[in-house]
């Protein structure tokens, strides 16, 4: 999927276009637990793999849906990965899907993004649907208060660092689509990978 970045920075402050350090990102997460690395795995593992996703991003569903429950049982499971979720919306539902998502506790954020791809269809593109009220009620059945989601997503700190990370990965890397995959922060590949791709890179790098 192409990302629509203009439109997600359409609200936001100049100093938060591209160009924002790499050590601004590093001082956020240490300060903000919200922001703390969410991964998989062994950190000792040979191989790190970083995903930058969106959850609006058709291609980020498909891939979470029919090949990372493979990845997960073969490569995660058995030590060969560490495998860690990077944000990167592509529109404003995304965002506030993301913010919502990082704000539960730590132990609750992978079901909470798979079930969003999972059920992508229904609460942020079904017709005659609104995105926040679907977003709210999956984030009650994830223990999230009302209070805490409407602080959430009036939250700018949060909304500025998400995005902050995301320039980041745009100057840095030159992430311009979802998926995007590092591995060992050596090579990437921006586009869906099948089963059998993603094993042949980890392979390689073991």
């Amino acid at each position: 999927m192409l990302i629509t970045r203009r439109t997600l920075l359409a609200s936001a402050a100049p100093a938060l276009l591209l160009g924002a350090g790499m050590a601004s990102g590093a001082r956020a997460q240490a300060a903000d637990p919200r922001l703390a690395i969410r991964a998989l795995g062994n950190p000792s593992a040979k191989v790190h793999v970083e995903e930058w996703f969106s959850l609006t991003c058709t291609h980020c569903a498909r891939f979470s849906e029919e090949v990372f429950p493979e990845v997960r049982s073969k490569l995660i499971d058995t030590g060969k990965v560490y495998y860690i979720f990077r944000d990167f919306p592509l529109d404003q539902v995304a965002l506030s899907a993301a913010m919502i998502a990082r704000s539960l506790p730590g132990d609750r954020y992978e079901a909470f993004v798979l079930a969003l791809l999972a059920s992508q269809d229904r609460w942020a593109f079904g017709k005659d649907v609104n995105p926040q009220d679907e977003l709210r009620k999956m984030a009650a059945l994830a223990g999230m208060s009302a209070d805490l989601f409407q602080q959430t997503l009036a939250d700018d700190k949060l909304r500025h660092a998400i995005m902050d990370e995301e320039d980041r990965a745009q100057a840095q890397y030159k992430i311009d689509v979802t998926p995007t995959f590092r591995f060992n922060d050596k090579e990437q590949v921006s586009q869906e990978l099948t089963y059998e791709q993603f094993a042949q890179k980890v392979e390689s790098l073991s």
